[in-house]
């Protein structure tokens, strides 16, 4: 199996469980004398079996990220780079919109603002990152589909 169609068995087993916790919490309870729609103990079952699935689907799709090298990273490395860049990305799309963003004053005894830094050298620099993000995506993506799982 390559580790992309691993991956979509991740989601799909997650969806799988969160189907199963709605199922189990509406036949939680019903009224004296009436039966559940569904059985709970069995629904208890088919989400421990579901668990299960997902917890050797993580560690599969894990042990092949950290044994798979590209060049001198591992896929695992080249994932914790491409979160900790989109997490700056979004930082900075935040700060360079604060500060972009201008303040009407209504008369010249208040207070002028003035942005603390060259907002469009800061976005140029942000679209580089971005570029730079999205290129070790279609990495991620591509080494996603030839690489076998562990």
């Amino acid at each position: 199996m390559k580790l992309a169609e691993a991956l979509i068995l991740r989601v799909d087993t997650q969806k799988n469980i969160a189907r199963l916790r709605d199922r189990l919490l509406l036949n939680a309870k019903v009224q004296a004398g009436d039966t559940p729609a569904e059985e709970p103990e069995t629904l208890m079952r088919e989400l421990d079996n579901a668990t299960g699935s997902l917890v050797d689907l993580i560690c599969s799709i894990n042990r092949t990220n950290a044994a798979t090298l590209v060049g001198d990273k591992t896929i695992a490395e080249l994932l914790a780079e491409r979160d900790a860049r989109i997490a700056q990305a979004n930082i900075l799309r935040a700060f360079l919109k604060e500060a972009a963003n201008k303040v009407d004053r209504y008369s010249t005894k208040e207070i002028a603002t003035v942005s603390t830094v060259d907002v469009a050298a800061k976005q140029h620099e942000l679209d580089d990152l971005a570029k730079r993000i999205r290129q070790m995506d279609t990495k991620i993506q591509e080494l996603n589909w030839l690489t076998e799982i562990v």
